[in-house]
């Protein structure tokens, strides 16, 4: 059996230390509305991996109120933009090997010069977007 790619197949970390393997990503935004409905059951605790290839910046805002999200850059370069409910704005320069957390309730973008790859580990748990 061949080994699923985190990049196709993302994991969902939840309650009693489960890794749960999750349908194929289409990259859609229903995709991740199912996600959370599938795994409902494990609430704000509840951690979604996965990993992301970019190959252009992001052309809008997130932001997650339940929890910590990492970001892990595993090649390229990737410069985080966080904006915090304060108003404080930081920019983050992303390398491989590096990461940096984006606290519950910062909204956050990303510009990617070139391309990028890098791994998230984020609470899902009612994200939102906005336009960039």
């Amino acid at each position: 059996m061949a080994a699923p790619a985190l990049e196709r197949f993302p994991l969902h970390l939840g309650l009693g230390a489960r890794a749960v393997e999750q349908p194929a990503f289409t990259g859609a935004m229903e995709w991740y509305g199912d996600y959370v409905s599938r795994n409902a059951a494990d609430g704000i605790e509840g951690r979604l991996v996965t990993i992301h290839h970019f190959t252009e910046s992001w052309d809008s805002w997130e932001m997650h109120p339940s929890g910590d999200e990492v970001v892990l850059c595993l090649s390229g370069g990737i410069t985080l933009h966080q904006e915090f409910p304060d108003g404080r704005r930081e920019i983050i320069a992303l390398e491989p090997g590096t990461y940096a957390i984006n606290p519950p309730g910062v909204w956050h973008t990303a510009d990617v010069a070139g391309e990028a790859r890098a791994l998230f580990i984020t609470a899902g748990w009612g994200t939102q977007h906005r336009p960039r």
